[in-house]
């Protein structure tokens, strides 16, 4: 008889954000004349790049031809003119990371839970509370133990760095998704040091790094920008915020080469070796057509045209900011983050429905981050300029 996977009847009926949509669909139908300004799930509204497109299609008419057709792409990793615009791109803000390191995906969330299959079931993963629901859903599905590291108001929702518990994963996002802070060097240097001293290693989502304002120069914008990173993390990002391809699926993944750990027996294992193993079985990688879009990004005009882009993104942030500081409410986020993580001061559902019903403006439950997100809220700044201020309007009519 087919047994089922019992970690699967161990999670909550609803991912969060599916919730979020059948909330917003139960009421738009009752109430079919009132127009709902989505702030809630993580969407971009620019279009792509145009140099993107450019190179999608240029990449599709090869497709059409015989000599330039491709079929699979055969390392597993993908095709190596990404991995090496990547590799140059992680140089551009001072790291070094060799191209036969990365390892192309279809988008973080994908990774960050996938990654997990390779680890055996008697770990213990250690995840922030707040967090990303995925961190979680994955670890309960492949039946890890999970506990948590407090990110509070008076830690500015930043987790601190435990004494006396012990694990052998750990999540870590920054700038982080939902409440927006950002580790310092400093910060994030303790949880190196930590994970070295347990033998543990770090996935590091760091799908929010080209949000991190220039002049923060105390905000690493990849984990291995810390001495000892490459000993103890993987390292998580995606394309879907920094230029877009939120439709369109990719982003990438870095194992260090010197990435080891033990069984019980004392066996070394290297990761990069048993990742490439894995992805080679399941996972038949992103198309090619993608891939030279995605390779564009990291070419000069490709940087130029995506960081308007994000400026834009960060100019809602700024009035999104201003309605908060103007209001009194304390907040985290918006400066190095494309999200507002701010005090409702009410239960976080509470809090939605009321927004929703009063002001027709639809945003995510901060409980639905973990316990500790409860009486906070998260707005996105991916909405257009139109609706972004329109929203903050309605904000401080209700606020």
């Amino acid at each position: 008889m087919a047994k089922i996977n019992k970690g699967f009847l161990n999670l909550k009926e609803n991912y969060l954000f599916i919730e979020i949509g059948r909330k917003i669909r139960e009421y738009t139908e009752a109430n079919p004349g009132k127009a709902i300004i989505r702030m809630g799930i993580g969407d971009v509204t620019l279009p792509l790049a145009p140099v993107v497109v450019e190179a999608m299609q240029k990449a599709a008419a090869e497709m059409g031809v015989k000599e330039t057709f491709k079929g699979y792409e055969d390392s597993g990793r993908g095709y190596s003119f990404l991995r090496e615009a990547a590799a140059g791109y992680y140089k551009s803000f001072g790291v070094s990371i060799e191209p036969d390191e990365i390892f192309i995906s279809d988008g973080a969330k994908s990774d960050s839970g996938n990654i997990t299959d390779i680890f055996g079931e008697n770990n213990v993963v250690m995840v922030s509370d707040p967090a990303y629901p995925v961190y979680v859903d994955s670890s309960i599905m492949n039946n890890k133990q999970v506990i948590y590291a407090d990110a509070t108001e008076e830690t500015g929702f930043v987790p601190v760095v435990p004494k006396d518990v012990k694990a052998d994963l750990i999540y870590l996002c920054s700038p982080n998704n939902p409440t927006g802070a950002a580790f310092t060097k400093e910060q994030l240097t303790g949880w190196v040091n930590y994970a070295l001293e347990n033998k543990a290693v770090i996935i590091y989502d760091a799908a929010y790094e080209a949000f991190i304002s220039p002049d923060c120069d105390n905000n690493p914008r990849s984990i291995f920008a810390v001495e000892g990173a490459r000993r103890c993390a993987i390292e998580i990002c995606s394309l879907s915020k920094t230029a877009g391809f939120t439709g369109t699926r990719c982003g990438y993944t870095t194992v260090p080469k010197e990435l080891e750990f033990y069984d019980d027996s004392g066996t070394v294992y290297n990761v990069l070796k048993i990742w490439s193993r894995r992805q080679g079985s399941k996972f038949n990688g992103v198309p090619y057509i993608i891939q030279r879009g995605a390779e564009a990004v990291f070419s000069p005009e490709g940087m130029k045209q995506t960081r308007e882009a994000i400026a834009y993104y960060m100019e809602n942030a700024r009035i999104m900011s201003e309605t908060f500081d103007e209001l009194g409410i304390k907040y985290t986020g918006g400066k190095n983050s494309p999200y507002i993580w701010f005090k409702c001061n009410m239960p976080s559902w509470e809090f939605f429905d009321l927004l929703l019903t009063e002001k027709q403006v639809a945003g995510t439950p901060g409980v639905g981050f973990g316990k500790n997100g409860d009486g906070w809220f998260r707005l996105t700044a991916f909405s257009t300029r139109e609706n972004t201020i329109e929203a903050m309007k309605r904000v401080r009519e209700l606020l």
